[in-house]
Protein backbone atom coordinates (compact mmCIF):
# COMPACT_ATOMS: atom_id res chain seq x y z
CA UNK A 1 0.00 0.00 0.00
CA UNK A 2 1.48 3.25 -0.99
CA UNK A 3 0.92 6.24 1.30
CA UNK A 4 1.02 10.20 0.85
CA UNK A 5 2.72 12.15 3.56
CA UNK A 6 2.38 15.66 4.18
CA UNK A 7 2.44 18.22 6.68
CA UNK A 8 2.67 22.08 7.36
CA UNK A 9 0.32 22.74 4.68
CA UNK A 10 -0.43 26.62 6.43
CA UNK A 11 -3.67 27.42 4.39
CA UNK A 12 -1.76 26.28 0.88
CA UNK A 13 -4.47 24.40 -0.84
CA UNK A 14 -3.51 23.82 -3.78
CA UNK A 15 -0.10 22.88 -3.26
CA UNK A 16 -1.83 19.90 -0.57
CA UNK A 17 -3.53 19.16 -3.59
CA UNK A 18 -1.07 18.98 -5.91
CA UNK A 19 1.02 16.60 -3.93
CA UNK A 20 -2.33 14.54 -3.19
CA UNK A 21 -2.65 14.57 -6.67
CA UNK A 22 0.64 13.45 -7.69
CA UNK A 23 0.48 10.61 -4.90
CA UNK A 24 -2.52 9.25 -6.16
CA UNK A 25 -1.25 8.72 -9.95
CA UNK A 26 1.50 7.32 -8.40
CA UNK A 27 -0.61 4.44 -6.36
CA UNK A 28 -1.50 5.99 -3.21
CA UNK A 29 -4.59 5.34 -1.21
CA UNK A 30 -4.06 7.02 1.66
CA UNK A 31 -3.22 10.42 2.66
CA UNK A 32 -1.45 11.10 6.50
CA UNK A 33 -1.03 14.82 7.31
CA UNK A 34 0.87 15.81 10.11
CA UNK A 35 -0.28 18.96 11.02
CA UNK A 36 -0.61 22.52 10.88
CA UNK A 37 -3.37 22.39 7.89
CA UNK A 38 -5.08 25.69 9.46
CA UNK A 39 -8.47 25.86 7.84
CA UNK A 40 -10.54 23.62 6.45
CA UNK A 41 -10.86 25.30 3.10
CA UNK A 42 -7.25 24.41 2.90
CA UNK A 43 -8.87 20.67 2.46
CA UNK A 44 -11.56 21.37 -0.40
CA UNK A 45 -9.09 20.68 -3.38
CA UNK A 46 -7.95 17.52 -2.24
CA UNK A 47 -11.26 16.25 -1.29
CA UNK A 48 -11.83 15.37 -4.66
CA UNK A 49 -9.87 12.96 -4.92
CA UNK A 50 -11.68 10.32 -2.87
CA UNK A 51 -8.37 8.95 -0.77
CA UNK A 52 -8.99 8.70 3.07
CA UNK A 53 -6.99 11.60 4.49
CA UNK A 54 -6.00 11.37 8.37
CA UNK A 55 -4.69 14.36 10.20
CA UNK A 56 -3.50 15.31 13.58
CA UNK A 57 -3.48 18.98 14.46
CA UNK A 58 -0.14 21.06 15.29
CA UNK A 59 0.88 24.02 17.04
CA UNK A 60 -1.36 26.21 14.23
CA UNK A 61 -4.49 24.73 15.18
CA UNK A 62 -7.20 26.09 12.96
CA UNK A 63 -10.64 26.64 13.88
CA UNK A 64 -10.98 22.53 15.59
CA UNK A 65 -14.72 22.86 15.12
CA UNK A 66 -15.05 23.33 11.59
CA UNK A 67 -12.59 20.42 10.82
CA UNK A 68 -14.15 18.05 13.29
CA UNK A 69 -17.53 19.35 11.28
CA UNK A 70 -15.69 18.46 8.25
CA UNK A 71 -15.04 15.00 9.80
CA UNK A 72 -18.64 14.07 10.47
CA UNK A 73 -20.02 14.90 6.97
CA UNK A 74 -16.97 12.89 4.99
CA UNK A 75 -18.80 9.92 5.29
CA UNK A 76 -15.09 8.47 6.62
CA UNK A 77 -12.71 9.88 3.96
CA UNK A 78 -11.21 12.48 6.34
CA UNK A 79 -10.73 11.75 9.40
CA UNK A 80 -9.31 14.63 12.46
CA UNK A 81 -7.45 12.46 15.12
CA UNK A 82 -7.00 15.61 17.52
CA UNK A 83 -2.97 15.59 19.42
CA UNK A 84 -1.71 12.75 17.40
CA UNK A 85 -3.19 9.31 16.17
CA UNK A 86 -2.54 5.43 16.42
CA UNK A 87 -3.49 3.97 13.35
CA UNK A 88 -3.15 0.72 11.16
CA UNK A 89 -2.59 1.10 7.45
CA UNK A 90 -1.53 -1.49 5.02
CA UNK A 91 -1.02 -3.77 7.53
CA UNK A 92 1.42 -1.68 9.43
CA UNK A 93 1.30 0.10 12.51
CA UNK A 94 1.88 4.17 12.23
CA UNK A 95 1.87 6.80 14.74
CA UNK A 96 1.21 10.46 13.71
CA UNK A 97 2.20 13.67 15.39
CA UNK A 98 3.44 17.01 15.00
CA UNK A 99 6.25 17.37 16.36
CA UNK A 100 9.72 15.72 16.23
CA UNK A 101 10.83 14.94 19.41
CA UNK A 102 7.63 13.10 20.80
CA UNK A 103 7.71 11.16 17.30
CA UNK A 104 11.26 10.05 17.93
CA UNK A 105 10.33 8.91 21.45
CA UNK A 106 7.41 7.62 20.21
CA UNK A 107 9.74 5.52 17.10
CA UNK A 108 11.93 4.51 20.20
CA UNK A 109 9.26 2.23 21.60
CA UNK A 110 9.25 -0.05 19.26
CA UNK A 111 4.97 -0.14 19.54
CA UNK A 112 5.06 0.79 15.93
CA UNK A 113 6.62 0.01 12.07
CA UNK A 114 6.11 3.92 10.84
CA UNK A 115 6.39 7.31 13.02
CA UNK A 116 4.95 10.43 11.13
CA UNK A 117 5.64 13.84 12.28
CA UNK A 118 6.07 17.08 10.78
CA UNK A 119 6.60 20.92 12.19
CA UNK A 120 10.68 21.35 11.58
CA UNK A 121 9.63 21.77 7.73
CA UNK A 122 12.83 20.02 7.18
CA UNK A 123 11.97 16.40 5.43
CA UNK A 124 13.85 13.18 7.17
CA UNK A 125 13.76 9.88 6.54
CA UNK A 126 15.38 7.85 8.58
CA UNK A 127 15.24 4.02 10.88
CA UNK A 128 15.19 4.65 14.09
CA UNK A 129 16.60 2.30 16.50
CA UNK A 130 14.05 1.01 19.16
CA UNK A 131 14.18 -0.54 22.75
CA UNK A 132 12.74 -3.93 21.55
CA UNK A 133 16.21 -4.14 19.19
CA UNK A 134 14.93 -3.47 15.86
CA UNK A 135 13.80 -0.40 14.11
CA UNK A 136 11.07 1.89 13.84
CA UNK A 137 11.02 4.47 10.49
CA UNK A 138 10.69 8.12 11.93
CA UNK A 139 9.66 10.25 8.60
CA UNK A 140 9.27 14.03 8.84
CA UNK A 141 7.71 15.31 5.36
CA UNK A 142 8.80 18.99 5.88
CA UNK A 143 6.57 21.49 4.32
CA UNK A 144 3.90 21.15 1.41
CA UNK A 145 3.91 24.81 1.57
CA UNK A 146 7.22 25.93 1.09
CA UNK A 147 7.68 28.08 4.00
CA UNK A 148 10.76 28.70 5.82
CA UNK A 149 12.20 25.79 3.54
CA UNK A 150 14.19 25.61 0.40
CA UNK A 151 11.68 23.77 -1.47
CA UNK A 152 7.83 22.24 -0.77
CA UNK A 153 8.32 18.78 0.10
CA UNK A 154 6.29 15.70 0.88
CA UNK A 155 6.93 12.26 1.35
CA UNK A 156 5.54 8.96 -0.84
CA UNK A 157 5.30 5.83 1.58
CA UNK A 158 5.20 2.03 0.22
CA UNK A 159 4.32 0.45 3.24
CA UNK A 160 4.60 -2.95 1.49
CA UNK A 161 8.41 -2.44 0.80
CA UNK A 162 8.85 0.02 3.66
CA UNK A 163 10.71 2.43 1.25
CA UNK A 164 9.93 6.01 1.78
CA UNK A 165 10.93 9.26 -1.27
CA UNK A 166 10.95 13.14 -0.65
CA UNK A 167 9.21 14.75 -3.47
CA UNK A 168 9.59 18.28 -4.17
CA UNK A 169 6.40 20.39 -5.69
CA UNK A 170 7.51 22.38 -8.52
CA UNK A 171 7.12 25.83 -8.22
Amino acid sequence: MKICIVSDSHDRGPMLAEAISTAQAEGAEAVIHCGDLIGTNTLKASLKFQLPIHLVHGNNLGDIVSLARVACNSEGQFTYHGRDASLSLGGKRIFMTHYPHYGHGMACTGDYDLVCCGHSHEPLIRAQANVKGSETWLVNPGTVAGLGAPAATWILGNLDTMQFEIRMLAR
